[in-house]
């Protein structure tokens, strides 16, 4: 079984709180600024290439009063597995990783991902020594429990099961020095605390 990735996102931006989430390239990217049309709490890291937990930890030790989920493509987790070692490494309390199972490149067409369906993202993450690992893969399931993953303490992965896309998101409209500035700037007002000149 496998969310409808549309009706997933729509669900995890009606229970965010004021969480800063990160993307990376592709459908995360694409999907939460389609949902959501955040452009100050959300940093698209569209360039990742597997890095959007690594970026969002950091930024995460600099602001531990404020949470972050960091969301990430499979197809990008499968290009760097060794993220998971790092986050067992640091098990930040302010941080829950999400990886987006859609068995598939989102930012190439959604071409397959090879062997995709053979892959369980859930237990790779255990065998990592990832403390606290969750799975949903319907809505009702996620809704339930909601709480209890994105709000773990720890290293967390949060593995959302989800069917491939139907259709072309819309990317952000955002190039990659006006991200930067807007998201830095959001920080600054936020906390109060310098980060660009």
């Amino acid at each position: 079984m496998a969310m409808d990735m549309e009706a997933c996102f729509a669900l995890l931006a009606k229970r965010r709180r004021d969480e800063i989430v990160i993307t990376s390239a592709g459908n995360s990217s694409e999907l939460w600024w389609e949902t959501t049309r955040d452009r100050n709490n959300t940093f698209y890291l569209e360039a990742s290439m597997s890095l959007s937990t690594m970026f969002t930890a950091g930024i995460a030790l600099g602001y531990p009063g404020a949470r972050f989920w960091a969301f990430m493509g499979d197809g990008a987790f499968v290009m760097n597995t060794g993220v998971l070692f790092v986050e067992r490494w640091l098990a930040l309390p302010n941080m829950v990783s999400v990886i987006m199972a859609n068995r598939c490149y989102g930012s190439t067409s959604a071409a397959a991902l090879p062997d995709g369906q053979q892959i369980d993202f859930a237990a790779v993450a255990k065998a990592a020594g990832i403390a606290n690992v969750f799975h949903f893969s319907d809505l009702a399931t996620l809704d339930k429990g909601f709480d209890t993953a994105f709000q773990s303490v720890g290293s967390t992965t949060i593995v959302l099961e989800l069917a491939a896309p139907t259709r072309h998101f819309e990317s952000p409209p955002i190039d990659g020095p006006e991200m930067k500035y807007l998201f830095g700037r959001a920080l600054e007002e936020r906390f109060g605390q310098k980060v660009l000149p």
